[in-house]
């Protein structure tokens, strides 16, 4: 039988799919504490094992997807009798989320990104979803000096979710920081790239090289600058397992 929590060179990963993570954030945004889910790949598993803070974040969310076919791997490569069901994107939970929260009456609030891929992200959802409850965006910046708006803005629309798209660490962070302080928020995730995606500013992979866990090829051909966060994901990650395997 399959663990349900699985550790990965420290960090913490829920053993999920696509559709129970989707259930859990539901239920969570719906019930009465706050909290929030983070979307680990192997870039960010990275980053945290050189900041111990951001490891603590981590580790202390409600749930932890495995965002990358290297976290996949590496549950494979460490136990056997450890491996994690399937790749969850933190773009394939929002949008999961977003298709039922309107069902679920759930309102939701986007922050970060450019005004463009803010403005673009919510009207694309808006027409895919015609039940979502959008009662907010700001494309404002994770600095301590935007914080005061950014918090009196969702606080000032009710939202039962939050979606922050500053990038790790900084959204991760950044929710730590200031979850307390949403005094509507229930649940709060941080989605990276997300709003690029969602607005069309820049494209994903074909599902064929998602499944195939090639999406970072296609990244690189469209994103050459890319480069060092590809090396990060695909020769780092790998020899960072390889090296600390007991």
């Amino acid at each position: 039988m399959q663990k349900e929590k699985i550790e990965i060179l420290g960090v913490r990963f829920d053993n999920v799919n696509l559709q129970e993570a989707a259930l859990k954030a539901i239920k969570l945004a719906k019930g009465n504490s706050k909290t929030y889910i983070t979307t680990p790949n192997p870039e960010i598993v990275l980053k945290a094992i050189k900041n111990p803070i951001f490891l603590e974040v981590l580790n202390n969310s409600a749930l932890n997807i495995p965002d990358g076919t290297g976290i996949l791997l590496a549950s494979r490569y460490l136990s056997k009798q450890k491996v994690l069901k399937e790749r969850v994107t933190g773009i394939d939970l929002m949008l999961e989320i977003c298709k039922r929260s309107g069902y679920e009456n759930l309102k939701i609030f986007l922050l970060g990104a450019s005004e463009s891929a803010g403005k673009k992200a919510k009207q694309h959802l808006e027409e895919k979803y015609p039940n979502i409850k959008i009662v907010g965006r700001l494309s404002k910046s994770p600095r301590a000096e935007d914080e005061k708006e950014i918090i009196e803005t969702i606080n000032h629309s009710n939202a039962d979710i939050l979606f922050v798209a500053f990038g790790a660490p900084k959204q991760e962070l950044w929710i730590s920081r200031n979850l307390q302080k949403l005094t509507s928020v229930k649940l709060a995730i941080g989605v990276g790239g997300a709003f690029d995606f969602i607005a069309g500013i820049k494209k994903r992979a074909p599902k064929i090289f998602r499944k195939l866990g090639l999406e970072w090829l296609i990244r690189f051909i469209q994103e050459p600058k890319r480069i060092k966060r590809i090396y990060n994901a695909t020769i780092r990650f790998p020899y960072e397992i390889i090296r600390r395997k007991k």
